[in-house]
């Protein structure tokens, strides 16, 4: 892994994952794991991703938007009330339904790249821009 560039976003240190496939969330753990990142954490659902915000808030948050019986909207709620940036990664391509409040976030289609990951992590707050494996 190469250091940032001058003028490139750090990568947050601290990365929450909620994503209902345990192979998915393996997958983004080590990739986000060699890129450099310190300490990435998973939930499967709703109710455990809450609480593990409310036990130790990360630095950026990956919100698969659909759950196994339900949607990741509560937590991005809460991330949001917080000032804690999160991107949405959808499997179901670019047109996913998001609410409006989350309609400007920035979105990650799976499968991705670990480029396209990388890139997600460093975004700012607010981006509209969609991450394709490319």
């Amino acid at each position: 892994m190469e250091p940032a560039s001058p003028g490139m976003p750090a990568l947050p240190q601290d990365v929450l994952i909620v994503e209902d496939d345990p192979i998915i969330a393996l997958d983004f753990e080590d990739t986000i794991l060699g890129l450099g990142v310190k300490t990435v954490r998973t939930a499967a659902g709703v109710a455990r991703a809450l609480q593990m915000i409310a036990d130790r808030a990360p630095d950026f948050a990956l919100l698969d938007v659909s759950l196994i019986r339900e949607k990741s909207f509560a937590i991005a709620e809460r991330l949001d009330a917080l000032r804690i940036p999160f991107a949405f990664v959808t499997g179901y391509g670019a047109d996913v339904q998001l609410p409006e409040v989350f309609s400007e976030r920035p979105r990650l289609l799976k499968p991705c790249s670990t480029e396209a990951l990388e890139a997600i992590l460093r975004l700012a707050r607010g981006s509209t821009r969609n991450l394709e494996d490319s």
